[in-house]
């Protein structure tokens, strides 16, 4: 096993676009949602690097191999009255799990958090991936369990912006 300082976790840059993409294509393999991801490079490149950034990456690297990223963006609690930080995708390269690498990577969004002035930092994670609810409760992380998601896209989402006034 690396000690946690042999990983180096960057901010990712331009040059980056390439390496976030293919380990993006490998969650998506990974959690069986390949069908799912149609982002391409530049769609990426515009999110993180366009005149109005969406989200941002850190990179995890080990002797120059980079071996996983978290992708990550502000969000804000009206309850709280702070923002907070939520992590979008956590993914370390198969070879490199339980090798620390994760940890590293949520310890640093956590430090971020609190350099911001933010209250929390949150994530989703798929109910049937047990290894992962595992790995976050050891952190101390909580389920929301009175919580449920609920997305709009496509069609439905459309049908609804058609019967906006604008």
């Amino acid at each position: 096993m690396r000690h946690s300082s042999d990983i180096q976790i960057i901010e990712a840059g331009p040059q980056h676009i390439p390496v976030i993409h293919a380990m993006i294509d490998a969650l998506a393999a990974h959690l069986q949602l390949g069908h799912e991801r149609v982002a391409t490079e530049q769609d990426l490149h515009n999110a993180l690097f366009g005149p109005q950034p969406q989200a941002e990456v850190i990179l995890a690297y080990v002797d120059e191999a980079a071996t996983g990223f978290a992708l990550f963006y502000n969000n804000y609690s009206t309850f709280r009255g702070r923002c907070g930080l939520h992590l979008e995708d956590l993914y370390v390269e198969p070879t490199w799990r339980a090798h620390g690498i994760g940890k590293r990577l949520l310890s640093h969004l956590a430090w971020l958090t609190l350099q911001r002035g933010c209250s929390r930092l949150e994530w989703w994670v798929l109910g049937e991936d047990e290894k992962a609810i595992a790995f976050y409760e050891a952190l101390g992380a909580t389920a929301k369990e009175e919580w449920q998601i609920f997305r709009l896209r496509g069609e439905p989402l459309q049908a609804l912006a058609d019967t906006s006034l604008h």
